[in-house]
């Protein structure tokens, strides 16, 4: 991967896992776009890509402990992926995380060794 090939991470600083890989990024000499998505939350369409591309279910991009998740009855048999999406875009603090994307795709780098598969 050449240094000017844009990395983006959908990063939350209080995770050991999005610390460690965002530390992996940098690294390799990268300096990635961080996006603090709890603050400034993609859109449902943009996670509905980010999951898509990651190869993932939506409920497989979920973060499913404690919080709205339980609140909200997202565990419940029956619940679509566009109700899970809704919520996910509603609460930010349900996308599971980091979410990485570069020129060779995107992975949810969770564990961290997820990297690479998109990252040499």
């Amino acid at each position: 991967m050449s240094r000017s090939q844009k990395v983006t991470i959908w990063h939350n600083p209080a995770c050991g896992t999005s610390r460690n890989v965002l530390a992996a990024i940098r690294a390799k000499g990268i300096e990635p776009e961080v996006v603090l998505y709890l603050k400034t939350p993609p859109g449902r369409a943009d996670i509905a890509r980010a999951v898509k591309a990651a190869g993932l279910t939506v409920r497989g991009a979920m973060r499913d402990k404690g919080g709205p998740f339980e609140e909200l009855g997202l565990g419940a048999p029956g619940v679509s992926d566009d109700a899970l999406l809704d919520a996910m875009a509603a609460h930010p603090v349900l996308i599971n995380r980091p979410f990485v994307f570069t020129g060779r795709g995107v992975r949810l780098c969770r564990p961290a060794d997820v990297l690479g598969e998109i990252f040499p």
